[in-house]
């Protein structure tokens, strides 16, 4: 079961959290989603990130909000990762994976699984430059910083991400225009 925060009047007590946490819960889910690849993981993952958010709130400098919880999303979701492949390693059979079928619109939930797929395939730290690049529409700077790295890392990762997901066999994608390299 999920949470969705209830909309409600920002008090003393919460210094605008609630308010915050109501207005950023889509855009912070749909983010998490493509970051983790399961709705019910993304909710988890923007539940936790929140809480943790939440404990540090009267200290985050009021213009660096936003930054902070993307930050601390993409870090949430690193150590998540982290600790999945410690019991995927101490399992001794790896579960196969459930995909769910879905009915109508076949070709869109088709290439979106297949785009989903595609990410769940890349490496961390290149998917979350991959998402915050082109579904966040941050700078290749405002990358750098959610993830305490260069530009230079930032442009690495999203030149090695795209080249994944051309290559790969699920996904159909325009090839790179000349020189765009």
């Amino acid at each position: 079961m999920s949470y969705e925060p209830a909309p409600q009047e920002s008090t003393d007590a919460d210094d605008g959290f609630a308010a915050f946490a109501v207005a950023a819960w889509p855009r912070l889910v749909r983010t998490a989603q493509l970051l983790t690849g399961d709705f019910h993981e993304a909710e988890d993952l923007v539940q936790t990130t929140l809480a943790k958010v939440y404990g540090r709130w009267r200290r985050v400098p009021r213009e660096e909000i936003d930054l902070y919880v993307r930050r601390a999303l993409v870090n949430n979701n690193l150590s998540r990762l982290r600790r999945k492949r410690v019991v995927h390693l101490l399992t001794p059979v790896l579960p196969e994976s459930l995909r769910h079928a879905s009915g109508g619109h076949a070709e869109a939930v088709e290439q979106r699984t297949a785009l989903l797929a595609a990410l769940a395939d890349l490496p961390a730290r290149q998917r979350a430059v991959m998402v915050l690049r082109y579904w966040e529409d941050l700078s290749e700077q405002e990358i750098a910083t959610v993830l305490g790295c260069s530009i230079g890392t930032v442009k690495t990762h999203a030149r090695r991400g795209l080249a994944a997901l051309r290559s790969h066999p699920g996904l159909t994608l325009p090839s790179a225009p000349a020189g765009a390299r």
